[in-house]
């Protein structure tokens, strides 16, 4: 591999993982901690939606942002000639 495809590979590699923080961060601290009033509005059965994005959603979120990152850097490997 050449040093820009070096380059480029990790490029991607870093925008992925920021864009996938970012949402992660929006989620953890949006979800469970700014709006959680609003949320309370909401219930799932007898749980307030905010208290349990706090307790469980952020976590379930974060397991979807696995899968995602694992699924795009496999493709970006693969681009890359990097899977090998």
């Amino acid at each position: 591999m050449k040093k820009e495809e070096k380059l480029d590979y990790w490029r991607q590699n870093i925008r992925l993982i920021r864009w996938l923080l970012i949402v992660w961060a929006a989620v953890s601290l949006g979800a469970g901690i700014l709006f959680v009033k609003p949320l309370n509005a909401i219930s799932i059965g007898n749980m307030p939606f905010g208290f349990w994005m706090a307790q469980q959603g952020s976590i379930f979120v974060f397991v979807v942002l696995i899968y995602i990152y694992a699924k795009r850097m496999d493709k970006i490997d693969h681009d890359h000639h990097a899977d090998e």
